[in-house]
């Protein structure tokens, strides 16, 4: 079964995790400002990384700060650099741990460089159009790219993304020729969607349904298994004649390898109850972004099982970022 379930993809160290750090580690923790490094301002990671962080400060006592980095290698890079103390966060998707499988040489090793501290939301993305493109469902849109090969482009956020992989999986499954036009990050890759600079995107369900309201992108079709209620009467891909095709956006919340057990496990605690509660559930459903939460090691395992998975895409699409 095709897939492309963006499950943060990673082996990181169980040890970091449940070493046994005395609790007496987390003592006198948070004594400054936590900063929380992200993508591009306005993407759904941002959003999601705003809300978690106003939800955590009051129970930390210290401000927590959103700080935006374009790019998974700038934002990898400055918190795998950054004291592993819990004052520096990274809350990032699958472009973090999926790079390394695009790239020769990285400047920070995903497998040892951060300690997971849970998977915090997910949500499907969308198959969009320009209005100007002349289908209304996802095999007219095949057929209309087929006779029209290489004639198309479509856009994406960074190298790795989630939009770039569900392209990458679309063309694959379909044999259909497009033109990737690439983009700072998700809101770029949208705005030049609704633009008309490109005819095909593969935004996550929130900021894209936004856009589909507007009458100037047309949705044809969302990336989960089953129908969403975020995307009220979008049929799925495999509905739509591209059986198994999935693709769920994730995003998780990761601390500097090193990091004390005990620190770890305090935001852990602190970020799951938050994200559980209902009225911030129903905030981040306003964005697009279901609620998750799990435990630090289940984090791992997931991502440790997906690098798997998506190592195959990867690998199949001839994929590089150099």
């Amino acid at each position: 079964m095709a897939s492309t379930r963006f499950f943060a993809c990673t082996l990181f160290a169980g040890a970091l995790l449940f070493g046994g750090a005395p609790w007496a580690a987390a003592q006198g923790y948070p004594n400054r400002t936590v900063r929380i490094v992200t993508s591009e301002a306005g993407g759904g990671s941002d959003l999601a990384a705003r809300i978690i962080a106003q939800g955590i400060a009051p129970g930390l006592g210290q401000p927590v700060l959103v700080d935006n980095r374009a790019g998974g290698v700038i934002a990898g890079d400055s918190v795998a650099k950054a004291a592993p103390d819990g004052h520096t966060l990274l809350f990032y998707g699958n472009t973090l741990w999926l790079l390394p499988l695009m790239r020769s040489s990285m400047p920070y090793d995903p497998a040892k460089d951060f300690a997971p501290i849970t998977l915090a939301i997910a949500t499907p993305q969308l198959l969009v159009t320009h209005v100007s493109v002349p289908v209304n469902s996802v095999r007219e849109l095949i057929a209309y790219a087929k006779s029209r090969p290489g004639q198309l482009n479509y856009s994406t956020a960074a190298t790795g993304t989630g939009n770039h992989l569900a392209a990458e999986l679309f063309k694959s499954m379909t044999g259909i020729e497009m033109v990737r036009i690439g983009y700072k990050g998700h809101p770029s890759a949208l705005n030049a969607a609704v633009a008309g600079e490109v005819q095909i995107f593969f935004p996550v369900v929130g900021p894209g349904m936004v856009q589909v309201k507007t009458g100037k992108i047309k949705a044809l079709a969302v990336t989960s298994l089953q129908p969403t209620p975020q995307a009220p009467g979008v049929p799925t891909m495999t509905s739509s004649g591209l059986p198994g095709f999935e693709s769920i956006f994730e995003a998780g919340m990761f601390a500097p390898a090193g990091t004390p057990g005990a620190v770890i496990n305090r935001l852990n605690r602190d970020i799951v109850q938050l994200i559980q509660r209902p009225d911030v559930k129903e905030k981040l459903l306003g964005i697009g972004m279901e609620a998750v939460g799990n435990s630090p090691q289940e984090f791992a395992n997931a991502m440790k099982a997906e690098v798997t998975v998506m190592g195959k895409v990867i690998k199949d699409a001839g994929i590089r970022d150099e």
